[in-house]
């Protein structure tokens, strides 16, 4: 039997994508340092959806307040 196309899961796996995206940017001396900033906002944006969905409130926290320290990069670079 065929599982339902799941969502979250795609969510879920794509955030992972651009947090490792993110990692490999950091590692590259030669790319400017707010891509990396970008791909991890977009990544902690992707858990913290996933982490409301399952209600799991150590994931909730962890990536609110990621998710609002590089909001607040992303802010002052762009202002």
């Amino acid at each position: 039997m065929k599982k339902p196309f799941d969502y979250v899961t795609l969510i879920k796996w794509i955030a992972t994508l651009f947090l490792l995206l993110a990692v490999a940017v950091r590692s590259i001396e030669e790319v400017p340092r707010i891509y990396d900033v970008i791909f991890s906002w977009i990544s902690a944006c992707g858990w913290l959806y996933v982490s409301l969905i399952w209600k799991d409130r150590a994931l909730i926290l962890l990536n609110s307040v990621i998710g609002f320290m590089l909001l607040t990069a992303l802010v002052r670079y762009f202002a």
